[in-house]
């Protein structure tokens, strides 16, 4: 049996790069070098302060943003760190709330360094990897929905070095992942979970979910386990979330492609298969020991996934729902927000190279109290197009534009976004939506392939307005403002809210724009989310080695910007080798609820022990709201 542990040191970026290398020439060799010369047209689409759509020029080399405005945050900006724990700013504590391995329910068995967690209780502790988490208030009582993206082999299977050799490693593993329902509550000794509470949940993957929406019932969709295509098996990869106004949590599914693989070497891939990075071998080795993985036997499973599931907090015994409707492809999370009319507009990124952002609008309007079923099943799909003269629109994906018919479109997304010509964008991670402006934001992670290669489905990723750079290692975030402040508008004006960067290495636009100085040094903005009074929060997941291109960034941590200054301070540093991910807040707004995913020190638990992704509780001294 091959060995699979030699993958996962890899990001899920880097694996994909191994199942799909980009070409050692490229035709784009002219736009690489325009790329480094864009300074002039890239202090055009630079601006701060809401509503405005374009400033004054200068912006790259001009006064600090620092020096121009008094600052709204609360709190003394924070230097880089490079060890194993947690770092926030002085008049500030953290502690943490749950980590993977903890128990949910008295009748879980506890963590072994030795050997992990056991098959028959790992899906009744905390799950590994927390990513993307939304708080909500049950009957009056504190509780958080968050993702577990995926799973560290060696720390999971300790005993085995991460080597995958049975079906119950299989299920152990398929267990750590989906999502964690818990109520959590504050005693003397701080925020701790409730155990044995009515409300705590594990959804793994393989929990039976409902699939609704266009693509329900199709033949892609259709398996010998579920002929009638309407009903599956987990969620997996759960990156990103989202809440919706009426009350229900989004996770979202984005690599799944990495769970399936083949046991028959010559199994021929089909040719959507490539567009959407399924191989012959999967990263976890799932497809030698449980059949609905191994696509050769089971070639539409893959289909069911690679979408965004609704799971009520409420109800326990809820069956979740997957909703085609929103799009298959990578999703990262989900920011919902109500447009003037009443209908549900959800913004969706694509995480990978080259592929793009979204918008679906519902049919119907959402009316506090009334139905909410249709909301994300009735609706249109969009797709992004930003012009170089800082405008852009929502394309619609209909039969008509995309020569397929609806269930196509819910199912092979990506394909219909390229045949409308769409945008292809560095990496579209989290978007967030202001709740004090008509505005939305996007990480664009980064793009190592940006003018260098076309993505997965042949689109050309040629340098363009919101992904200004070459070969872009740093990433930026790209702002729009939809039309007459409607979020349900087809056209938008955009700018860049800021382009990571190193301006003690490079004095061009790998420098950054000029809210990046020395002191607030970062690579690849990941998640983000607003608080109450309209702050951007921005976490990264990039390169943390400190060395060269990175000289000065640290590991990877979470920065507040003010969207109507530009201004961006460092406020929490993430232990050595950690993404720093998901944000959510208590009800009383005085806690911050803050993921700390993949450690590679030992953390929380001190040398010595596994490393455990963990919820951390950030909270004033003084006891003052956070956000």
């Amino acid at each position: 049996m091959k060995d699979n542990t030699d993958t996962y040191d890899l990001s899920w970026d880097e694996w994909d790069e191994l199942q799909r290398p980009a070409p050692e020439q490229t035709d784009f060799d002219d736009v690489v070098e325009a790329a480094i010369s864009r300074r002039g047209f890239l202090t055009g689409v630079l601006a701060y302060g809401s509503g405005a759509a374009v400033m004054s020029t200068g912006l790259l080399s001009g006064t600090s943003v620092e020096a121009q405005t008094a600052s709204r945050f609360g709190f003394t900006p924070i230097p880089v760190q490079t060890d194993g724990t947690v770092h926030v700013p002085e008049g500030y504590t953290w502690a943490p709330v749950a980590r993977w391995g903890e128990p949910l329910f008295s009748d879980a068995e506890e963590l072994s360094q030795e050997t992990g967690m056991s098959v028959t209780s790992s899906d009744r502790v905390f799950g590994e990897n927390t990513d993307g988490m939304e708080a909500f208030v049950v009957d009056g009582r504190q509780v958080i929905a968050v993702n577990h993206e995926y799973v560290n082999p060696r720390e999971n299977l300790p005993h085995q070095d991460g080597e995958v050799l049975s079906a119950d490693d299989v299920l152990t593993l398929q267990n750590m992942q989906g999502v964690t329902v818990m109520e959590v509550a504050e005693g003397d000794d701080g925020w701790a979970i409730v155990v044995d509470s009515d409300l705590n949940r594990r959804i793994t993957q393989n929990t039976p979910m409902t699939i609704a929406g266009p693509a329900a019932g199709h033949p892609l969709l259709q398996t010998p386990d579920d002929p009638a295509g309407t009903t599956v098996l987990g969620t997996m990869n759960n990156c990103g979330a989202g809440k919706t106004p009426w009350g229900t949590y989004l996770t979202c599914e984005e690599n799944f492609n990495g769970y399936f693989g083949s046991t028959d070497p010559a199994f021929a891939l089909p040719e959507d298969y490539v567009r959407y990075g399924i191989s012959l071998e999967g990263r976890y080795a799932y497809e030698k020991f449980d059949a609905r993985f191994d696509v050769s036997q089971n070639p539409n499973e893959p289909h069911r996934f690679g979408y965004i599931v609704e799971i009520d907090p409420t109800d326990p015994t809820s069956t979740p729902i997957k909703h085609t409707a929103l799009g298959r492809f990578k999703h990262e999370n989900a920011a919902a927000v109500i447009a003037p009319d009443g209908r549900v507009v959800v913004y969706m990124g694509d995480d990978e190279r080259g592929e793009f952002l979204y918008k679906y609008v519902s049919n119907d309007v959402y009316t506090p109290g009334g139905p909410t079923s249709a909301l994300l099943d009735d609706g249109q799909l969009y797709v992004a197009k930003f012009n170089n003269d800082l405008t852009g629109e929502w394309l619609a994906l209909t039969p008509e534009a995309t020569g397929m018919d609806e269930a196509e479109i819910a199912i092979y997304t990506r394909m219909a976004a390229s045949a409308v010509g769409a945008t292809t964008m560095d990496r579209p991670e989290w978007v967030a939506v202001n709740p004090v402006a008509a505005e939305g934001y996007c990480c664009l992670t980064n793009n190592s392939d940006r003018g260098v290669a076309p993505n997965a489905g042949g689109d050309e990723t040629p340098v363009n307005g919101p992904n200004p750079r070459a070969e872009n290692d740093y990433g930026q975030i790209v702002r729009w403002y939809p039309s007459n402040d409607d979020h349900g508008a087809r056209t938008f004006t955009w700018d860049l809210y800021v382009m990571a960067g190193n301006p003690t290495v490079h004095s061009d636009a790998y420098g950054g724009s000029s809210n990046i100085n020395e002191g607030n040094l970062f690579n690849a903005p990941d998640g983000m989310q607003f608080d109450s009074t309209g702050l951007l929060w921005i976490q990264t997941d990039g390169d943390d080695d400190n060395e060269g291109d990175f000289a000065g960034m640290g590991n990877n941590q979470m920065l507040a910007g003010d969207p109507m200054t530009g201004q961006i301070e460092r406020f929490l540093t993430g232990p050595k080798g950690s993404e720093v991910t998901g944000l959510t807040w208590s009800a009383d707004k005085r806690t911050m609820f803050v993921g700390i995913q993949h450690p590679a020190a030992p953390f929380p638990d001190g040398e010595g022990m596994l490393p455990r992704s963990s919820i951390v509780a950030v909270k004033r001294v003084d006891g003052a709201m956070v956000g």
